[in-house]
């Protein structure tokens, strides 16, 4: 099964704890982006985060797969105070090839996906063809606000940071 991962810090050692699903996912990983510092989301008052995609091929079902983005957000001491707030990590599901869900624990595709710049240009980044719900990703990312998009700045791939 492909998946896509969205993947992100703002708290504590944001490269390190990025570099934690790298390391789990590091037989799996097809492609991965660089890493980007971009502004929060929803919540602004809070520090920038760090994000990456990885593109995944696992033999694990979607809901294990999320166990296991799931595990390493708890050995990362993730606590979910407020929504859209700061966390040590975050590891979403956003696509998983020829899956779609709309059930509350997994919802594939990732409801908000479309309209994050922090997951959209990383995801291009990794696939220049990348599709969401059948419209390409280049285009997503074509629509965003200019300013959004601008706010994000590639650091570096994973090993070079």
């Amino acid at each position: 099964m492909r998946a896509v991962l969205s993947i992100g810090s703002n708290m504590d050692d944001r490269v390190e704890l990025l570099c934690t699903v790298f390391t789990e996912f590091r037989e799996d990983i097809v492609a991965a982006s660089p890493v980007y510092a971009t502004p929060p989301w929803g919540v602004t008052d809070q520090d920038e985060f760090l994000n990456a995609v990885l593109i995944v091929d696992v033999d694990e079902s979607p809901k294990e797969l999320l166990r296991r983005g799931q595990k390493l957000e708890e050995a990362a001491e993730r606590v979910r105070v407020r929504h859209w707030g700061p966390r040590t990590l975050d590891v979403d599901i956003v696509d998983i090839e020829g899956y779609t869900s709309d059930d509350p624990e997994l919802t594939v595709p990732h409801p908000y996906a479309h309209e994050r710049a922090f997951v959209l240009i990383p995801w291009l980044a990794a696939d220049g063809g990348a599709r969401l719900s059948g419209e390409g990703v280049a285009k997503r990312v074509a629509a965003l606000d200019p300013k959004e998009r601008a706010d994000i700045r590639r650091l570096g791939m994973m090993e070079e940071l």
